[in-house]
Parts: structure tokens; sequence; C-alpha cells
């Protein structure tokens, strides 16, 4: 049947023609198109998600000023290529903890994927594997440990959070170093959970805790939500400290990274207490409204540590023209969040390799442009910052 027979039907059955016209489309869009850029990604995923999971997905603290800020600054960022370098073969590999990956971009920790994919993290972790790069799995996954481990051959590390109870941290450590997991990511920058107010506002119940599963209570009320804000405060430890980074490493042989740094004065004590590696992140925009975008604060972190451990970035990665700036400004690594979700969202499994090839292929382009080979080739001297266009006209 075609489209005129398909409304000359709804017509003669007296169904709503504008309702059923509108749904139609939607599905024809969400069916046919093969997005082009991560943002039309996102745009699939609006469609796929109920409101509530979008909402939480996309949205940041308060006033989200810093969630947009993160995508803006790469914005402000230029390019200063050169000309005649051999580029007919690019190199885009790279090797991030002795592991060597496809592409400088990693899969960023992110919650709960099966509110997203009914396949949720098993499904991005097939991703991560077939495109060859590395997976961190959410300390909120809604697939356990074991699961993601079972079901292909990625290299995963693991996030963690640590609890009031210690021993639950101690447990899930146990378990992602019984499991193949090469590394831990603690992310210290939530010691309470950011406002968010579109999860207030939609009253979002929060799903499961796969993990957590006989180690924590993970009881929803499905009348008025979970009150995530409520649930993390009884929860979390908020008197995490830098000693206790001592206590961790007492109890695992795994090499652990720090998520959440943005100033110069902790990424030298990261180093001092003897972290593996940094990871420059405001948690996505979605705890301290108004603390800078992290690609503006990346260079002041790389000084800072002069080489001595690995520095990751997150937050606002929507481009291979952003992998190249993060790089070119000190970042051995990007890790991607939203993205993925969205792509998983869209087209599961298939959504997340697309998300990841489409930001190589722009990525392998900018190298490409930019006279670089490979990425060690890739260095500061490639890129101008807004400061340095300001100062010049001065």
């Amino acid at each position: 049947m075609n489209y005129s027979d398909l409304c000359m039907q709804y017509v003669a059955s007296g169904i709503d023609l504008l309702e059923k016209l509108i749904n139609v489309h939607v599905c024809r869009f969400q069916m046919a198109a093969e997005p082009v850029n991560l943002n039309e990604f996102q745009e699939l995923a609006r469609l796929a998600l109920p409101k509530m999971y979008y909402d939480f997905y996309a949205g940041g603290a308060e006033d989200e000023h810093t969630l947009k800020e993160n995508v803006e600054a790469f914005h402000r960022i230029t390019f200063r290529p050169r000309i005649l370098v051999d580029v007919s073969r690019i190199d885009l590999s790279t090797t991030i903890l002795d592991y060597k990956i496809s592409a400088p971009i990693i899969i960023a920790p992110t919650a709960w994927h099966k509110l997203a994919n009914p396949e949720g993290e098993v499904a991005t972790a097939r991703a991560a594997a077939s495109c060859n790069t590395i997976m961190v799995l959410s300390f909120t996954s809604s697939s356990s440990i074991e699961e993601v481990a079972a079901s292909c051959n990625a290299v995963c590390f693991y996030q963690l959070y640590v609890l009031k109870k210690r021993d639950i941290a101690a447990t899930l450590v146990q378990r992602a170093e019984r499991n193949g997991f090469k590394a831990l990511v603690l992310t210290a920058d939530a010691p309470r959970l950011g406002r968010r107010e579109a999860d207030i506002k939609n009253k979002m119940i929060k799903p499961q805790l796969k993990n957590l599963e006989g180690l924590l209570s993970t009881k929803v009320s499905s009348d008025t939500g979970s009150n995530l804000e409520a649930d993390a405060r009884e929860a979390m430890d908020a008197s995490l400290s830098w000693k206790d980074l001592e206590w961790l490493r007492s109890i695992t042989n795994l090499p652990i990274l720090i998520k959440g740094i943005l100033t110069r004065e902790d990424a030298i004590k990261a180093v001092e207490v003897g972290v593996a590696g940094i990871i420059v992140s405001n948690h996505g925009a979605r705890q301290l409204d108004y603390s800078p975008a992290t690609i503006s604060v990346l260079e002041e972190v790389v000084h800072a540590v002069k080489g001595r451990v690995p520095i990751l970035m997150d937050g606002g990665v929507r481009r291979g023209t952003d992998v190249f700036k993060a790089l070119a400004l000190g970042a051995q690594a990007v890790l991607i969040g939203r993205p993925v979700v969205y792509g998983l969202a869209a087209k599961g499994e298939y959504g997340v390799r697309r998300v990841i090839e489409m930001l190589k292929d722009e990525f392998e382009l900018t190298m490409a442009l930019t006279g670089c080979p490979s990425v060690k080739h890739i260095t500061r001297n490639h890129v101008r910052t807004e400061h340095e266009r300001i100062h010049s006209m001065l």
C-alpha cells in the first residue's frame, strides 16, 4: 500500500488523519534515516525514548550552563593546519595503560543502558569490542559485571563510587578483578548528587542497580519516583577524601584512574597519591553548574601533571574535530558518554558502533587536513584557543 492509499484509508475509516500521518512520518524517520553525524543520533534517540528517559540522559544540572559550554567551548578553538605533508596513510591508533586501541576514543561510564535498549550494556560492550576500543562500565549499570564480561572480549574498566558501606566497594572491586576488568575509574566529584531539575519534574524512577542486588536496598516508589538525590545522599560517602586512596589501593592490584579533576591543584595531588591516570571531567555537566567546560581547563591539568600520568577527558565531544582539539591540548584520549546512549537508543548495538565509527572517520579526516599522519604528530601548534586569538589582537 502506498502513502496516498494509506491516507485514503484513514479518511474512510474516520481515524484522525493528522495524528496518523505524524505517526507514519516518525516511524519512517526512525526506520529509514541513517544519521550522518552525532547530533542526528540525538534526535533519533529523542523520538525513540519516553520523555522521562530522554530527559535523564540529555539533562544537566540546574540552569544547564555548563552543559551548553561543554559543547560550545570546542567551537571557540580553531585549527592551524599544515600543508604538503604526506597523509596518504593515517594511523589513528594509540595506547592507553598498555592497551592498544584503534583510535583515542573510549566509551565513558553512563547509567542504565537498558532504559535505552533491552540489551543494555551488553550491546554497548559488544560495540566497543568490534571497534577495538575500551568501555568503562558504569557503577549504575543495568547489566551486571559478570554479564558484560561474558558477552565479548572488550577491554573494560570499571567505574567505582565509594559508598558509606565500604565493604560494598570492596566486593565490587573484587568482582571486577575476577571478571577480567583492567582498571578502576574512581569518580570523585559526587559527594552528593547535583540538582537535575528535569528528573525532579519528571519524578524520575530509578531502575534497579544490577550490581548492587543483595548488597544495598534498591527499592523504588512507583508513585512518586525514587528521588535520586535523596537516595544518593543516603548511600554516598561524603567523607571520602584523598587519604582514602591509600585504602582503595590496598584492596586491589588494578590501576586506578581518578575522574572529576578540573584544577591544577587536584591534578598535582592525584599524581602525589599514585593514581595511574587522570580524567578531566565535570560529570557531563550533571553535578555543579557553572563549573568550567572540560576542554577549557585541560591544558591547566596537562601543565601541572607534566607527563607523569596519562590524561584523558570527557564532556562535549560531538565531532572528530573535537577529538583532535583535545589531543592537541594534551589529552591522550577522550571519553564519549551521551552519544553512545543516543546511538544505543536509536539503533542498538549497531547504533553504538556507528557513533564510534563516525567519530573515527571525522577524526581521520581532520588529521589528514591538518597534516598529521599519526596521533603522535598532533601537537599544540595545530590549534589556536580563544585566549590566543584575543591576545593576538591586542
